[in-house]
């Protein structure tokens, strides 16, 4: 069952749902366009890789002992003298999970001589769009890289929330822009200083767009919103996602707030308990 609304579901980018939407975006972005792809292109996930601490709760586990010799008498009303002269200090041994984060991104190669990597798409994730996390550093670095080279670079941010972070310089966009809550940035390598941009505001249908190949040859065709759908009906969405009692995160203009009520109600999922 398709999600209640013609394009991005603010409800998605919750960080407890948009983690698993972006992995997922990806997985059918590839599908799409790999059999789009003429000969001899062809296309592979690649992905960033860092550690970072977990959010999972973790049970505490310290233990704090104590030394040969301190008697019964150290303690006073249950609580243990912790640096008395005569006793040995010891550690506390205090477990901090790290989970290892990858973050995965399509490249598209032309098999010549050699693979020769010709474009980079990526979908920004909740980590590239935080000032300070680690997550944002490897992504402007890799950008960095794509843009000195000879890749273009094709960027879908479909979150509200974070700083911009997408290639096209934030004064430029929104000099050119309508109001926008999303938008896809295209820039080609063999035309630096166009970026094609789609601005889009929410309840808009995601626009299908040209991915480019070497110079000379045509673009592939996407369509992002069919991949979006494929994304929302293959997840766990329509079930997990509470509708009639979640707010969208970030918190929604009043105007939207009202137009995200009509269309649920319309949908019937107002009245789900």
């Amino acid at each position: 069952m398709p999600s209640p609304f013609p394009g991005m579901d603010p409800y998605l980018e919750d960080p407890i749902h948009f983690p698993g939407l972006h992995d997922s975006l990806i997985t059918y972005i590839l599908e799409a366009l790999q059999p789009k792809l003429p000969d001899p292109y062809y296309a592979a996930i690649g992905d960033r890789v860092w550690v970072e601490v977990s959010q999972r709760f973790v049970e505490p586990d310290a233990n704090v002992l104590r030394s040969e010799g301190e008697s019964q008498t150290g303690r006073q009303s249950g609580t243990a003298v912790a640096f008395a002269s005569n006793t040995r200090t010891q550690p506390l041994v205090i477990y901090v999970p790290h989970d290892e984060i990858r973050e995965p991104f399509i490249e598209i190669y032309a098999r010549q001589e050699n693979e020769l990597l010709v474009t980079t798409v990526e979908v920004l994730s909740l980590a590239n769009k935080t000032p300070g996390e680690q997550g944002r550093q490897l992504y402007q670095r890799k950008q960095a890289e794509v843009l000195a080279g000879k890749v273009h670079l094709v960027e879908i941010d479909l979150l509200r929330a974070g700083v911009h972070t997408t290639a096209i310089p934030l004064a430029r966009l929104q000099a050119e822009a309508r109001s926008y809550d999303y938008h896809v940035s295209i820039h080609r390598f063999d035309d630096l200083e166009h970026f094609t941009v789609f601005p889009l505001q929410l309840m808009e249908k995601l626009p299908e767009i040209a991915i480019p190949l070497l110079p000379g040859d045509a673009p592939v065709i996407i369509d992002p919103q069919a991949v979006f759908d494929r994304a929302y009906d293959a997840g766990p969405y329509r079930r997990r996602v509470r509708y009639a009692k979640a707010t969208p995160t970030p918190p929604l203009r009043p105007e939207q707030a009202e137009r995200i009520k009509e269309v649920l109600r319309e949908k019937g999922l107002l009245d789900i308990s």
